[in-house]
Protein backbone atom coordinates (compact mmCIF):
# COMPACT_ATOMS: atom_id res chain seq x y z
CA UNK A 1 0.00 0.00 0.00
CA UNK A 2 1.39 3.39 -1.05
CA UNK A 3 4.68 1.76 -2.06
CA UNK A 4 7.32 4.44 -2.69
CA UNK A 5 4.94 7.20 -1.56
CA UNK A 6 6.53 10.06 0.43
CA UNK A 7 4.04 10.86 3.19
CA UNK A 8 6.37 13.45 4.72
CA UNK A 9 6.01 15.81 1.74
CA UNK A 10 2.32 15.14 1.07
CA UNK A 11 0.80 17.48 3.69
CA UNK A 12 0.82 21.28 4.05
CA UNK A 13 1.24 21.47 7.81
CA UNK A 14 1.06 25.17 8.56
CA UNK A 15 -0.30 26.04 12.02
CA UNK A 16 -3.82 26.83 10.75
CA UNK A 17 -4.14 23.51 8.92
CA UNK A 18 -2.80 21.55 11.88
CA UNK A 19 -5.22 23.25 14.29
CA UNK A 20 -8.32 22.98 12.08
CA UNK A 21 -7.99 19.74 10.12
CA UNK A 22 -5.53 17.32 11.72
CA UNK A 23 -6.49 14.96 14.56
CA UNK A 24 -4.46 12.42 16.47
CA UNK A 25 -4.06 9.09 14.64
CA UNK A 26 -7.26 7.06 14.99
CA UNK A 27 -7.35 3.94 17.12
CA UNK A 28 -8.78 0.71 15.73
CA UNK A 29 -11.72 1.19 18.11
CA UNK A 30 -12.44 4.71 16.81
CA UNK A 31 -12.22 3.49 13.21
CA UNK A 32 -14.77 0.75 13.97
CA UNK A 33 -17.10 3.28 15.66
CA UNK A 34 -16.87 5.72 12.73
CA UNK A 35 -17.49 2.93 10.20
CA UNK A 36 -20.55 1.81 12.16
CA UNK A 37 -21.86 5.37 12.46
CA UNK A 38 -21.40 6.04 8.73
CA UNK A 39 -22.57 2.59 7.62
CA UNK A 40 -19.51 2.03 5.37
CA UNK A 41 -16.22 0.17 5.68
CA UNK A 42 -13.43 2.68 5.06
CA UNK A 43 -10.82 1.72 2.44
CA UNK A 44 -7.63 0.19 3.85
CA UNK A 45 -5.48 2.71 1.96
CA UNK A 46 -7.40 5.63 3.51
CA UNK A 47 -7.09 4.13 7.00
CA UNK A 48 -3.35 3.56 6.40
CA UNK A 49 -2.80 7.21 5.46
CA UNK A 50 -4.97 8.55 8.31
CA UNK A 51 -3.02 6.47 10.85
CA UNK A 52 0.08 8.38 9.70
CA UNK A 53 -1.57 11.82 9.41
CA UNK A 54 -5.25 12.04 10.31
CA UNK A 55 -6.76 14.54 7.91
CA UNK A 56 -5.39 17.80 6.64
CA UNK A 57 -4.52 19.87 3.62
CA UNK A 58 -2.34 18.27 0.95
CA UNK A 59 0.38 20.24 -0.83
CA UNK A 60 -1.14 19.13 -4.14
CA UNK A 61 -4.81 20.08 -4.25
CA UNK A 62 -5.89 19.57 -7.87
CA UNK A 63 -7.06 16.43 -9.65
CA UNK A 64 -7.27 16.30 -13.46
CA UNK A 65 -10.62 15.49 -15.09
CA UNK A 66 -11.61 14.67 -18.64
CA UNK A 67 -14.92 16.48 -18.27
CA UNK A 68 -15.65 20.06 -17.19
CA UNK A 69 -16.87 20.83 -13.68
CA UNK A 70 -18.15 24.03 -12.12
CA UNK A 71 -14.58 24.63 -10.94
CA UNK A 72 -12.68 24.27 -14.22
CA UNK A 73 -12.74 22.64 -17.65
CA UNK A 74 -10.02 20.12 -16.86
CA UNK A 75 -9.70 19.59 -13.09
CA UNK A 76 -11.20 19.88 -9.64
CA UNK A 77 -9.62 21.40 -6.56
CA UNK A 78 -9.87 20.27 -2.95
CA UNK A 79 -9.33 22.21 0.25
CA UNK A 80 -8.75 19.35 2.66
CA UNK A 81 -9.10 15.62 3.26
CA UNK A 82 -11.41 14.66 6.11
CA UNK A 83 -9.77 12.75 8.96
CA UNK A 84 -11.25 9.83 10.85
CA UNK A 85 -13.00 11.10 13.95
CA UNK A 86 -15.42 13.58 15.46
CA UNK A 87 -13.08 16.13 17.04
CA UNK A 88 -12.44 18.45 14.10
CA UNK A 89 -15.34 20.13 12.30
CA UNK A 90 -14.09 18.69 9.00
CA UNK A 91 -13.59 15.11 10.16
CA UNK A 92 -15.81 12.28 8.93
CA UNK A 93 -18.22 12.55 11.86
CA UNK A 94 -17.43 16.13 12.87
CA UNK A 95 -19.77 19.10 12.99
CA UNK A 96 -19.41 19.61 9.21
CA UNK A 97 -18.74 15.96 8.48
CA UNK A 98 -20.10 13.51 5.95
CA UNK A 99 -23.60 13.08 7.34
CA UNK A 100 -24.06 16.86 7.75
CA UNK A 101 -23.00 17.58 4.16
CA UNK A 102 -25.26 14.87 2.71
CA UNK A 103 -28.32 15.80 4.80
CA UNK A 104 -28.03 19.60 4.94
CA UNK A 105 -26.76 20.18 1.39
CA UNK A 106 -28.86 17.34 -0.08
CA UNK A 107 -26.00 15.51 -1.75
CA UNK A 108 -26.87 12.13 -3.25
CA UNK A 109 -26.26 9.37 -0.68
CA UNK A 110 -23.50 7.60 -2.63
CA UNK A 111 -21.09 7.08 0.24
CA UNK A 112 -18.81 9.11 2.50
CA UNK A 113 -17.64 12.70 2.02
CA UNK A 114 -13.86 12.55 1.63
CA UNK A 115 -12.75 16.08 0.67
CA UNK A 116 -14.07 19.58 0.90
CA UNK A 117 -13.67 21.80 -2.15
CA UNK A 118 -13.13 25.58 -2.36
CA UNK A 119 -16.72 26.20 -3.53
CA UNK A 120 -18.14 26.62 -0.01
CA UNK A 121 -20.11 23.38 -0.19
CA UNK A 122 -21.27 23.41 -3.82
CA UNK A 123 -19.08 20.44 -4.75
CA UNK A 124 -17.40 17.67 -2.77
CA UNK A 125 -15.29 14.57 -3.26
CA UNK A 126 -16.79 11.28 -2.05
CA UNK A 127 -15.77 7.72 -1.37
CA UNK A 128 -18.30 6.33 -3.86
CA UNK A 129 -19.81 2.98 -2.85
CA UNK A 130 -22.47 2.75 -5.59
CA UNK A 131 -20.76 -0.11 -7.46
CA UNK A 132 -19.25 -2.02 -4.54
CA UNK A 133 -21.76 -1.75 -1.70
CA UNK A 134 -21.02 -0.50 1.82
CA UNK A 135 -18.37 -3.15 2.55
CA UNK A 136 -16.49 -2.96 -0.76
CA UNK A 137 -13.63 -0.90 -2.17
CA UNK A 138 -15.12 2.48 -3.17
CA UNK A 139 -14.18 4.62 -6.10
CA UNK A 140 -13.45 8.30 -5.55
CA UNK A 141 -15.95 10.62 -7.20
CA UNK A 142 -16.61 14.34 -7.48
CA UNK A 143 -20.21 15.46 -6.93
CA UNK A 144 -21.06 18.88 -8.34
CA UNK A 145 -24.33 20.39 -7.11
CA UNK A 146 -23.92 23.34 -9.49
CA UNK A 147 -23.84 20.96 -12.48
CA UNK A 148 -27.16 19.21 -11.72
CA UNK A 149 -25.55 16.86 -9.20
CA UNK A 150 -23.16 15.55 -11.82
CA UNK A 151 -21.09 12.67 -10.46
CA UNK A 152 -17.66 12.30 -12.04
CA UNK A 153 -15.55 9.27 -11.14
CA UNK A 154 -12.03 10.52 -10.47
CA UNK A 155 -10.19 7.35 -9.44
CA UNK A 156 -10.84 3.64 -8.98
CA UNK A 157 -9.68 3.81 -5.35
CA UNK A 158 -8.35 6.16 -2.67
CA UNK A 159 -4.66 5.47 -3.29
CA UNK A 160 -5.07 6.21 -7.00
CA UNK A 161 -6.80 9.48 -6.07
CA UNK A 162 -4.01 10.54 -3.70
CA UNK A 163 -1.30 9.65 -6.21
CA UNK A 164 -3.19 11.60 -8.91
CA UNK A 165 -3.30 14.90 -7.02
CA UNK A 166 -1.20 17.60 -8.71
CA UNK A 167 -0.04 21.02 -7.64
CA UNK A 168 -2.26 23.97 -8.54
CA UNK A 169 0.72 25.47 -10.39
CA UNK A 170 -0.04 22.94 -13.15
CA UNK A 171 -3.12 25.03 -14.00
CA UNK A 172 -3.32 28.63 -15.14
CA UNK A 173 -5.80 30.36 -12.88
CA UNK A 174 -5.48 33.64 -14.79
CA UNK A 175 -4.43 35.56 -11.68
CA UNK A 176 -5.55 39.16 -12.22
CA UNK A 177 -2.62 40.46 -10.15
CA UNK A 178 -0.21 38.83 -12.60
CA UNK A 179 -2.05 40.41 -15.51
CA UNK A 180 -1.92 43.84 -13.86
CA UNK A 181 1.82 43.49 -13.32
CA UNK A 182 2.36 42.67 -16.98
CA UNK A 183 0.58 45.85 -18.09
Amino acid sequence: MFEGFDVTNFWDDDSYNLENYVSDPPSDELIAEIEEELGYKLPASYVWLMKRHNGGVPVNVCFPTKTPTSWADDHIAIEHIYGIGREKDYSLCGKIGSRFMIEEWEYPPIGVVLCGCPSAGHDLVFLDYRDCGPQGEPKVSHVDLDFDETITVLADNFEEFVRGLVNESAYDYGDEDDEDEEE
